[in-house]
């Protein structure tokens, strides 16, 4: 156990974000996608929600502020609908640490797949939300 950091990040997970380089991204993928179909390098992360992951990976992780979107979800498909209690409670625990984020940018299904061939990593989660998947992408980290 590490001080400052979540129990519920594990140690695959903490290597995978020491790892990954600024413009990278990472997808966390709810219990329903297509993860290991998309990506060689998928993590697990059962039992987990999202939202819970995104409050205790974004205190470690810069948010690239180069792009106009470092956060990406799945539009829904037509003739669905998003439940908007999803991106809320998700960009909830986003503004914990980045409160200057204010939008989440939706990708049409197939967009959000090519996304997550390109990768660094799949976080496939416990998350049942329809159209729960979000990617992150990752900055520079400031030097203090």
């Amino acid at each position: 156990m590490l001080k400052g950091i979540s129990p519920i990040i594990s140690p695959e997970l903490l290597a995978i974000l020491a790892r990954m380089g600024h413009g990278d991204e990472i997808v966390l993928a709810d219990a329903h996608f297509p993860g290991e179909t998309y990506n060689s390098r998928v993590i697990r992360a059962d039992g987990l929600k999202i939202a819970d992951l995104l409050a205790a990976i974004l205190p470690l992780f810069e948010l690239d502020a180069y792009v106009d979107h470092a956060l990406v979800m799945m539009a829904a498909v037509e003739g669905d609908k998003l439940d908007p209690q999803v991106e809320k409670s998700y960009l909830d625990s986003i503004h914990k640490t980045n409160p200057d984020k204010a939008s989440i940018l939706r990708i049409d299904r197939y967009d959000f797949y090519q996304r997550t061939e390109k990768a660094f990593a799949v976080v496939m989660t416990g998350e049942t939300a329809k159209y729960g998947n979000i990617i992150l992408k990752k900055g520079v980290t400031p030097i203090t």
